[in-house]
């Protein structure tokens, strides 16, 4: 295997690594008007249970964000050609949940600063747009890649919008974000105590089978277009674990279940980057135009240097991360939410006056 294909094959871990830990972050927002409310409840105990599901997530969700960093990193450092023609074909998708992800970062971040429910509310609004948004569009912008785009013989993008929005893509949207829903309602599961980790479940074992149907019908499909061998046995690999995850969700087997949806999510992975390696980016107009591995890689003498700067950071951050999953590895439940420290929304002088009265 040469350079530029270990590299191609270097991208590709990373961003299964980037929907393995992100996709149950976004499913964890995604689930937050369901999970993080039930009926007959006071606002009180709604924003408790709510605040269980970011807590969740809250020591690890922004680690996990660094692997689509480094993949876009490493893209941009191996195959500038591929990250100069996808962020220019794609740039409104890409836009798009650079936005979410901004908003969610802020909503994250700003929650618990304020005590009001407007201002919480808000910051739930953001929490949600943050996490519907990348998980749609992720599979859009990928289905777009596996499908081709029409790019001319400079791999320049020559299209408009609407060469973005077609019904494969719109499915390999859809698939993506219930897989990650999905997955997120399993490690709810692993991660919360008592009533609200039997709610997670729930919802799991309700959309294990939906899951399932989707996914693999955007596979199905891919395979009879695109596919190869290796997506071959990547799809079968991915509907041998939605079956798991059903069984495992309906036996309440949490750690089984996690195992199943992490395993489905790096079957799509593969699907994804195997349909990928014979062109990065078909070209719909000329398949001469198509942009290669090799057409696309940087020079031999960066991926060099890039390979060993790699074979030093990769290790300590891979191994800090681990560490902080085992340090936040205990389960969480509305007990241990402590009182609303977050400033009041009110003039000093309203308080004031609210006191003397």
């Amino acid at each position: 295997m040469s350079l530029p294909e270990i590299w191609f094959v270097v991208v590709a871990v990373l961003f299964a690594g980037y929907f393995l830990l992100e996709g149950f972050d976004f499913g964890v927002g995604m689930l937050m008007p369901f999970v993080g409310r039930r009926r007959g409840e006071t606002a009180q105990e709604g924003d408790v249970r709510r605040r269980v599901l970011i807590n969740t997530i809250g020591p690890v969700w922004d680690g996990n964000e660094v692997w689509v960093i480094t993949g876009a990193g490493a893209m941009f450092a191996a195959f500038p050609g591929w990250y100069a023609t996808m962020f220019s074909g794609l740039y409104l998708p890409l836009l798009l949940i650079l936005v979410g992800l901004i908003a969610r970062v802020v909503a994250i971040e700003w929650r618990g600063k304020i005590d009001d429910p407007r201002w919480r509310r808000w910051c739930d609004v953001g929490i949600g747009l943050g996490s519907w948004l990348p998980a749609f569009l992720w599979g859009v912008a990928f289905a777009n890649l596996m499908r081709g785009l029409p790019i001319n013989a400079d791999h320049q993008f020559v299209g408009g919008i609407g060469d973005l929005v077609h019904p494969y893509a719109l499915l390999g949207g859809v698939a993506t974000t219930i897989l990650f829903v999905t997955h997120g309602a399993v490690f709810l599961s692993l991660k919360t105590a008592d009533e609200m980790r039997v709610a997670s479940m729930t919802v799991a074992r309700r959309l294990a089978v939906p899951t399932a149907v989707v996914v693999l019908a955007f596979g199905l499909w891919n395979q009879a277009e695109h596919g190869t061998r290796v997506t071959a046995i990547a799809l079968a690999v991915a509907a041998v674990a939605a079956v798991v995850t059903a069984i495992a969700t309906t036996a309440r087997r949490e750690v089984l279940a996690f195992v199943a949806t992490s395993l489905t999510i790096a079957a799509v992975a593969v699907i994804i980057f195997g349909t990928l390696w014979g062109a990065l980016i078909p070209s719909t107009i000329d398949p001469a135009f198509d942009l290669t591995i090799a057409g696309a890689t940087s020079s031999h003498y960066t991926l060099t240097v890039i390979s060993w700067a790699s074979i030093v950071t990769v290790p300590v951050v891979v191994g800090y991360q681990a560490w902080t999953y085992w340090v936040f590895r205990q389960r969480i439940s509305t007990r241990d939410i402590p009182s609303s420290i977050g400033l009041s929304m009110r003039a000093p002088s309203d308080a004031a006056a609210e006191n003397r009265s």
